[in-house]
């Protein structure tokens, strides 16, 4: 199962990064439950995979060049944990702010648990401080 887990996520990925939204909508709502549940804050009232695809248009409007690199990947039973770092380019409005041209390089670390070869939930932790500070939206 974790062998077949990692797969799964790096699926996901793959189609993080290739930037085509329609592939991220195509992939979210294959590899998660429509259920999912998410014990990561987001900034958003939709629940579910409605969510997570939601946030990844958000993202790749803001951020066109988007890339996540999986740092460490660990595999156990149902549950899968990635240390990720993602860069980009702010290209386009983000949280109410408009495009600032500036690179960022943040980090974040998600577990994820599997049933039936689906994510049904996912706990994250995303360093969004260091995002907004190299945006220059709050002070450095």
């Amino acid at each position: 199962m974790p062998a077949s887990n990692k797969a799964t996520f790096a699926r996901l990925h793959d189609a993080l990064n290739s930037g085509d939204l329609d592939l991220v909508a195509k992939t979210v709502d294959e590899v998660f439950d429509p259920d999912v549940r998410i014990s990561t804050p987001l900034p958003i009232d939709a629940t579910g995979a409605e969510a997570l695809n939601q946030i990844w248009a958000t993202l790749l409007r803001a951020y066109p060049d988007l890339h996540v690199s999986v740092e460490d990947l660990i595999a156990e039973g149902d549950k899968l944990v990635s240390r990720q770092t993602v860069t980009g380019t702010h290209q386009g409005e983000y949280l109410g702010r408009p495009a600032t041209g500036r690179s960022v390089t943040y980090n974040e670390i998600f577990i994820v648990r599997f049933a039936d070869g689906r994510i049904v939930e996912i706990w994250g932790v995303v360093d969004l401080l260091s995002q907004m500070k190299q945006l220059g939206f709050i002070p450095a």
